[in-house]
């Protein structure tokens, strides 16, 4: 072969070559892009993407109008996230860099360990509650040196473990060692059993304590305490968090935009500005019923919340509306995948699955009425503590008849939910207790209030009938004892008065006979039908009230029957009673759902329940002689206050003792309108001295209700969905 055909064979091998690479890379190519594209496309994906939680905004509250009570605010937070460092950034170092920088621009941050941040260094163990003492124990036996030093302190001391050792196995002889009961008596240690005495007498001091992390977590020796103690904080704080599975630590919340310029510009490293929320309150009023959110606790049973998507750092409802429509108000959390080069940086976010906010939670009440209603209660209260004897309380409700729902509760003093975690100390001190709900949680004695009951109820037992008249002689005397007797406030007597009478005037003589002839069992089956000394349904806290009893050998009935002896109820339970009276006998769950909506009103998810819970069979005849004996009281003694209530109505006062020497409280019931009855409202007022004291703020309450504001406009229509 000559020199040219060589070199043509060559070029020719070459040739081929090259088109077989060339296909081969064709083939390669067409493999990757085409054949299996999707496999190894979320190849590079998870390479160069980590996934990362996305929150939901939760879902705001509304009156029954649409108007916002609670909705969010958009902010910033700072979150430190460990899976942000490269290989060559020093976690320390990074962590004290960032602290540094908050501790200069005065940005507070989030720090549970239970350890003064300045010296001298104690413990702030007692301080802490059950879900922060679990973690906190938990790091604990984490913690080598810690664990040992704790178990070998509860060998010697085994009754500081409140939880009794399980009974060995039947048949076993094993003998634990030392180190293995150690070992049992520290699992055993639970959250209660933690205390600063425990944890100084096992020799866990907070110098020990800070050693032996520093130790753990590799804190350099040039690192002062003060700058030592700062990094541990945020440390401490991420190890707690990979305990529960969960990295990510928000360390400074609703951080502002020079601050954000900062972080920014000086590259800190594990940092990272995510986007939240936080609650804002569209009103002053309904403390009380809205209630507020906070950071999960072990009250909440986190690992029960962490099944259903919550995480360590999640807010949840702890009062009111906000924990009682919690599942509605949650949103659902989205996932995004997070692209970044090599060196770090961000380059590309993409949804995997998009957050879904929470759902609008439309309450039964209107704002500007509860508004009103408070601003009633609260002129009364002031007024009647301008004798400077007394600082009352006081609890307003306002139920709609026929359904159950509450348009209006108000509890005196109150409180503004838009400050008061700043306030806490100062609300906790006050000897007024405004953070308490007098509406629902507090029972009073009904006093006079009760007497419409009792006389329907002697109606429907046949205990007394529409015609028949009991003669007051100013004195009932207990049959066959002289020593047990009931005066009538009106000691002349008012003569004979059949169950119309009997309510206008108020007739102590009349009822108590009533409730002798019924007796204790008798009141009680009727108590508990028209939902008195039972819980109402409301979602929020509540009273079950208190049925009234007979003492050994002894028959309250007949003190009973007009609202004294030991019977409590809250004004909520009263209102709802007398909305079961003047319906008809319609006994139905008081309830502040209205509606619980989609975000963005497509859909309605749940309404609240307006079916009765039972009816009570009322005939017309009775319903009208009770109902003529409140409107009797109106026309009459209290016709002083009735003359400018823009509706008719009917009302009972009532004034029940609590002890000798103070004053006595004031209760009042009423409802509107006289002849078809929409509304009944409840207001109790501590030492008031007389229920007639609050006929005014129920005129008032009553004139709100009824007065047309044409001002007042809503979003939404009840239960009407937005185009």
């Amino acid at each position: 072969m000559d020199r040219k055909e060589m070199q043509n064979t060559r070029l020719y091998l070459l040739a081929v070559f090259l088109v077989l690479t060339l296909t081969a890379y064709l083939f390669v190519l067409y493999d990757v892009q085409v054949i299996h594209h999707e496999k190894y496309a979320a190849q590079a994906i998870r390479s160069i993407v980590r996934t990362e939680k996305v929150e939901a905004s939760r879902g705001i509250i509304t009156d029954r109008n649409g108007k916002p009570l609670v909705s969010n605010r958009s902010t910033y937070d700072l979150t430190f996230d460990a899976a942000l460092l490269s290989p060559d950034d020093d976690s320390n170092q990074a962590i004290l860099r960032l602290v540094q920088l908050c501790q200069e621009k005065g940005v507070l941050w989030n720090d549970n360990l239970p350890i003064s941040r300045l010296a001298p260094y104690t413990y702030t163990v007692d301080q802490m509650d059950n879900q922060q003492k679990r973690l906190f124990l938990a790091y604990l036996k984490s913690l080598k040196p810690c664990a040992e030093a704790l178990g070998e302190y509860l060998l010697r001391h085994p009754e500081a473990v409140s939880t009794p050792e399980p009974e060995p196995e039947e048949g076993s002889t094993e003998e634990l060692s030392p180190k293995k009961r150690a070992q049992a008596l520290l699992d055993r240690l639970i959250p209660d059993d933690l205390t600063e005495d425990l944890l100084m007498d096992a020799g866990v001091t907070p110098a020990q304590l800070i050693g032996a992390m520093r130790g753990e977590l590799d804190i350099p020796e040039h690192y002062t305490m003060t700058q030592a103690r700062m990094v541990l904080g945020v440390q401490y704080e991420l190890s707690v968090r990979k305990l529960d599975n969960y990295a990510a630590y928000v360390l400074a919340q609703d951080i502002d935009t020079p601050f954000i310029s900062l972080l920014s510009d000086g590259n800190y490293a594990g940092a990272k500005v995510t986007l939240s929320s936080v609650r804002e309150y569209e009103t002053t009023s309904a403390a009380h019923i809205l209630g507020y959110v906070g950071k999960i606790g072990i009250e909440d049973d986190y690992p029960s919340l962490k099944k259903k998507g919550y995480d360590y750092d999640d807010l949840i409802g702890k009062e009111g509306a906000e924990l009682a429509f919690e599942d509605y108000l949650k949103g659902k959390d989205g996932l995004r995948m997070v692209a970044t080069n090599d060196e770090g940086k961000i380059t590309g976010e993409y949804y995997s699955t998009e957050p879904v906010p929470g759902s609008i939670v439309e309450l039964t009440i209107d704002l500007d009425f509860q508004s009103q209603v408070e601003g009633f209660l609260e002129e009364t209260v002031t007024r009647l503590n301008a004798d400077g004897d007394e600082e009352r309380g006081a609890g307003a409700a306002v139920v709609q008849v026929g359904t159950g729902e509450v348009l209006a509760l108000a509890s005196c003093p109150s409180y503004d939910l838009s400050t008061w975690r700043e306030d806490f100390a100062q609300l906790n001190a006050d000897p007024r207790t405004p953070m308490y709900n007098r509406a629902a949680m507090n029972g009073y004695p009904p006093g006079s209030t009760l007497k419409p009951f009792t006389a329907m109820a002697g109606l429907l037992s046949g205990k007394i009938t529409l015609t028949e008249k009991i003669r007051d002689t100013g004195k009932w005397v207990y049959p066959k004892d002289e020593n047990s007797y009931s005066f009538c406030w009106k000691h002349s007597g008012h003569g004979l008065l059949n169950v119309t009478g009997a309510i206008t005037n108020s007739c102590n003589y009349f009822f108590s006979e009533l409730g002798y002839r019924m007796q204790m069992d008798g009141l009680r089956e009727y108590l508990v039908q028209f939902g008195l000394g039972e819980k109402t349904g409301i979602e929020i806290p509540e009273t079950a009230g208190l049925l009234p009893e007979n003492p050994q050998g002894q028959d309250q009935a007949p003190w009973a029957a007009y609202g004294q002896g030991s019977q409590l109820y809250s004004p909520l339970q009263l209102a709802n009673y007398i909305a079961t009276l003047v319906s008809g006998g319609k006994h139905c769950q008081a309830h502040l759902l209205k509606a619980a909506k989609a975000y963005d009103n497509s859909e309605v998810i749940a309404v609240g329940n307006t079916e009765p819970v039972n009816e009570i069979d009322i005939s017309d005849e009775y319903l009208q002689a009770v109902k003529e004996g409140m409107k009797g009281l109106v026309e009459g003694t209290l016709s002083p206050y009735f003359r400018n209530c823009v509706v008719s109505a009917g009302a009972k006062t009532g004034t029940s003792q609590v002890k000798a020497d103070t004053k006595n409280h004031g209760v009042f019931v009423c409802f509107a309108p006289y002849d078809d009855p929409q509304i009944a409202v409840a207001i109790a007022i501590e030492r008031a001295d007389a229920g007639a004291a609050l006929a005014s703020t129920a005129v008032n309450i009553l004139n709100a209700y009824f007065t047309p504001d044409e001002d007042i406009t809503g979003v939404t229509g009840e239960n009407q969905l937005l185009p």
